[in-house]
């Protein structure tokens, strides 16, 4: 896949994500959290108010510090379409 189409990819699985109106898992958001991170380069520290929050999201993060900003992509993407495609 070419860098541009995967971008195209890409930004199309964040707008599905951003315009899903129902609640996603936990476990799924941090995946999501994890490699939007890492896909973007941002990292900035986790922001939330709790502090467990906070640690579960640094967590998952770490867990994906090994990928590539493009290996991020396509795992963001495959976990996007695997969440529409086999949810209930």
């Amino acid at each position: 896949m070419t860098p541009d189409k995967l971008d195209i990819e890409f930004n199309e699985a964040v707008e599905r994500i951003n315009a899903h109106t129902d609640p996603f898992p936990a476990d799924f958001l941090l995946r999501l959290y994890a490699y939007y991170k890492k896909a973007t380069n941002d990292y900035g520290r986790p922001s939330s108010r709790k502090p467990i929050i906070n640690a579960f999201k640094t967590n998952a993060l770490f867990q994906v510090q090994d990928i590539s900003e493009d290996e991020a992509k396509q795992e963001y993407i495959k976990l996007v379409n695997n969440y529409f495609l086999y949810r209930k």
